[in-house]
């Protein structure tokens, strides 16, 4: 398959040579595994072909480029984690562990964008935020009920001041923002 014969949304051809070679036929030219890592990470669909034979090697590329991220000391999988998938070849549930393991993913990546959104929409709407706020209210209740003496008379806000409750908030939603440009210099 040629460049000419590849249609919008197809995955893009690499072929393996013998001499263990890659090349893209998307863009005409040689890449290495390192570049197929990063396409992967950039979504970028691309499907692997033994140049001589036509099979699809996919599957066992992507393998060894896990593999080579794991020996460079960047180990995501945890041990117990490859003992128990390696206890599954052979196991009845094989079958079952593509499937699963797909889902298990999907949902993840759902997770993760729902908490990148809603730190994107602002502390207002931010479920944490309202969470943070609930627990404060919930210590001041109690530190009220086991400490009777501690418990302070309301004061009246002098004019254009807000209410006590409101400063607290305010700067829970201080502290949240705080935590969120933290969030963003460490996701950068």
């Amino acid at each position: 398959m040629s460049k000419r014969d590849t249609k919008p949304g197809d995955p893009i051809i690499i072929k393996k040579y013998a001499n263990r070679r890659l090349y893209n036929t998307g863009t005409s030219s040689y890449i290495t595994l390192d570049d197929l890592a990063r396409m992967t990470r950039e979504g970028v669909d691309f499907q692997v072909v033994d140049a001589k034979t036509g099979e699809d090697i996919t599957h066992s590329i992507l393998t060894q480029i896990i593999m080579d991220e794991e020996a460079s000391g960047t180990q995501m999988l945890p041990v117990s984690f490859l003992r128990d998938l390696i206890s599954m070849y052979g196991n009845s549930m094989q079958s079952l562990m593509p499937s699963y393991l797909e889902a298990s993913m999907a949902n993840f990546r759902k997770n993760r964008e729902e908490l990148q959104g809603a730190f994107r929409e602002g502390l207002a709407n931010n479920p944490l935020a309202k969470i943070a706020e609930t627990n404060m209210a919930m210590m001041k209740a109690m530190g009220e009920a086991f400490l009777p003496n501690s418990r302070q008379r309301p004061q009246e806000p002098l004019a254009g001041q807000k209410p006590a409750q409101d400063d607290e908030i305010a700067a829970l939603r201080e502290q949240m923002a705080a935590m969120q440009k933290k969030l963003d210099e460490l996701s950068k």
